[in-house]
């Protein structure tokens, strides 16, 4: 079978936002062009595909764009695109605008979406991580991770203050609805004597109980962080519990919320997004379809889209235990 020649890429945008997909798209446009290839961005994510809206992208396109937050092609969820004629439509305009392959940034139903197009009509596609939440196989961190865990310890350095200030017990729940690793990064980055994950069953009764022995040994103890998606419940409702359980604590509860995703990308971020970005355009061009890119042990890695869907990296159970132990 003849190789496809990669002469016209795509590159898109889908699912939440996250510091450093600019950095991504930047480093895409420009590897693109600085290999004579014809590189186009399209607006909105896969719902952007099914409308057509592509538009050819020069390297003056992507000046500027390394130290914003967002993304500049826009981003949606498209339940078009999760019906047979969607993506059939999607496939028919990448054909019609000329484009050989696609570049998708974004997290699992990202991934999931790009698996599709490739797998029901041999389309070429390699999908970069571009994700807060630091769950996708096949990489040891996402883009937008660091950033979102450095603006999630920012804002709970400043409510420690208060906290200290008059003796509170503050709830902080941070984003992570099925991975907990904001949270954990969080809970260890900010000397949090509590973390309520996902991944970990916590009891209420057990954490009551901790936090009556650290009050006999005068230990402050006043930040507890949640991760959103936690099996005791939210925020609110863990506070209130807890409250009901130990009167004699005030308790508070701050939600951070959408704030971990916007922002200025860390160093780390943009770093990681340009080698990303780069990775994918070469590996295109080395015919290397269907697959995700990553950084592993600091080095470029590959995993087939199929892979990276179908298991979510594990948290670190050395970090989970470093949590406990310096808790104490």
């Amino acid at each position: 079978m003849e190789k496809t020649k990669i002469k016209r890429i795509a590159v898109l945008t889908s699912g939440g936002d996250s510091p450093g997909m600019n950095a991504a798209i930047r480093a895409v446009v420009r590897t693109a062009i600085f290999n004579d290839i014809h590189i186009y961005g399209v607006k909105g994510g896969y719902q952007g595909l099914i409308n057509g809206e592509f538009s050819m992208m020069s390297k003056a396109d992507v000046g500027n764009i390394l130290q914003r937050g967002g993304t500049i092609l826009k981003t949606a969820r498209s339940m078009e695109f999760m019906t047979e004629d969607g993506r059939k439509n999607a496939y028919e305009n990448l054909v019609a605008h000329d484009i050989d392959a696609c570049v998708m940034i974004g997290g699992n139903g990202t991934y999931t979406g790009a698996l599709k197009l490739h797998e029901e009509f041999n389309f070429p596609v390699i999908g970069i991580p571009g994700t807060i939440d630091n769950d996708i196989n096949g990489t040891d961190f996402t883009i937008g991770f660091d950033t979102a865990i450095n603006t999630a310890i920012e804002a709970v350095d400043k409510i420690r203050d208060t906290a200290d200030s008059h003796d509170r017990l503050f709830f902080i729940e941070v984003m992570g609805r099925h991975a907990g690793y904001i949270a954990l990064h969080t809970g260890i980055g900010s000397g949090a004597g509590t973390i309520f994950l996902p991944e970990v069953g916590n009891s209420i009764e057990t954490f009551v109980q901790k936090l009556r022995r650290s009050a006999r040994r005068k230990k402050l103890f006043n930040l507890v962080i949640v991760a959103e998606g936690n099996k005791n419940g939210n925020a609110f409702e863990i506070a209130q519990e807890v409250q009901a359980l130990c009167p004699e604590y005030e308790t508070k509860v701050m939600v951070i919320g959408h704030l971990q995703r916007g922002g200025s990308p860390s160093c780390f971020d943009r770093i990681l997004a340009s080698k990303l970005g780069h990775g994918a355009v070469s590996s295109l061009l080395n015919q290397e379809f269907g697959q995700a890119i990553g950084v592993i042990n600091n080095k470029i890695n590959l995993t087939p889209l199929s892979k990276a869907i179908e298991k979510k990296n594990d948290l670190d159970v050395d970090l989970l235990n470093v949590a406990e132990i310096l808790a104490l």
